[in-house]
């Protein structure tokens, strides 16, 4: 690491606005469990925010190592990238944060069924890995939305529940393909500020594949299909309250407000001005993922 990273340089490496992606699921599906225990609860916290940082740290280092991440791009600055952070430290730091994770995942593993919990945090540590590495990374394959889904939606979310009863509840699966539709959301908005270096340097994301009017509706399916799968999920409680969402879940809609910002800038903005686009959406994920999580323990207690 150069003399001028501190702390700072490489909190901001991190990429807090994004710890959140990881972080809320765990609350939801802590919520949805319906039963708290708590060094399990702080084990799961480790094990998304170890995987988050390290995937964002990870993707620091081969992007910048591979030349897609340039002085062209228009976010802001990576470690590698800048300067700020050799190569090799990065590479270091998100092999160190990945372990962290490593190590809770294990300790919930021992606690409760090893081999399941081993073989879905092993698949977990190698989608953070392969990100953006190895010889064919996927995010140049344009599957990270279905990574981001799986793993920061229905794992993080259902995992967490799994972990805390060993069961996963119809609660939990509805609320994690609502945490997955808008984690993909958060990235979508970031892969479309990126589309231009991104193509340039030869990673063919998702957004680059579709264009950036597709690319943009995209987006807005994304952010409107997680409220839409909340009615849903209460509708087919009504029906079948084994399978469906506790009506208790309609407080999430309560975050739609904050919607409205993002989907209309996320039409018309580019560069730079996309960035309040991914600010907002990550702001929206996480309201709306505590005021289900608010739901669910009313449903719990009410």
């Amino acid at each position: 690491m150069s003399a001028g990273a501190g702390w700072r340089v490489w909190w901001l490496g991190a990429r807090p606005r994004t710890l959140g992606a990881g972080l809320v699921p765990v609350v939801v599906g802590t919520a949805a469990a319906g039963e708290v225990i708590w060094w399990r609860l702080v084990a799961a916290a480790l094990v998304a925010a170890g995987l988050q940082v390290g995937v964002n740290l990870a993707n620091d280092y081969f992007d910048g190592v591979r030349g897609v991440d340039t002085h062209e791009r228009v976010g802001p600055a990576r470690l590698t990238q800048s300067g700020a952070a050799t190569p090799r430290a990065v590479l270091a730091a998100a092999l160190l944060s990945i372990a962290v994770a490593g190590f809770a995942g294990l300790a919930l593993a021992i606690a409760t069924r090893p081999v399941l919990v081993l073989v879905v945090g092993g698949l977990g540590i190698l989608a953070a890995l392969l990100y953006s590495g190895g010889p064919r990374p996927y995010a140049g394959l344009g599957l990270g939305e279905v990574m981001v889904f799986v793993f920061f939606g229905l794992v993080a979310t259902c995992g967490t529940t799994f972990v805390m009863i060993e069961t996963v509840t119809a609660d939990s699966w509805w609320c994690a393909a609502v945490m997955g539709l808008l984690a993909v959301a958060i990235l979508e908005a970031n892969n479309i500020r990126d589309i231009g270096t991104d193509e340039a340097a030869g990673k063919r994301t998702l957004a680059v594949r579709l264009g950036e009017d597709h690319a943009r509706a995209l987006y807005g399916t994304m952010v409107v299909g997680a409220f839409g799968t909340i009615v849903a999920g209460v509708l087919a409680h009504l029906l079948n309250d084994a399978v469906g969402l506790t009506q208790w879940g309609l407080v999430g809609l309560a975050a739609w407000p904050l919607a409205i910002r993002p989907l209309e800038a996320a039409r018309i903005a580019s560069g730079h001005d996309l960035i309040p686009v991914l600010v907002g959406t990550a702001k929206l994920h996480a309201a709306t993922g505590l005021l289900l999580s608010l739901g669910l323990v009313l449903s719990h207690t009410v």
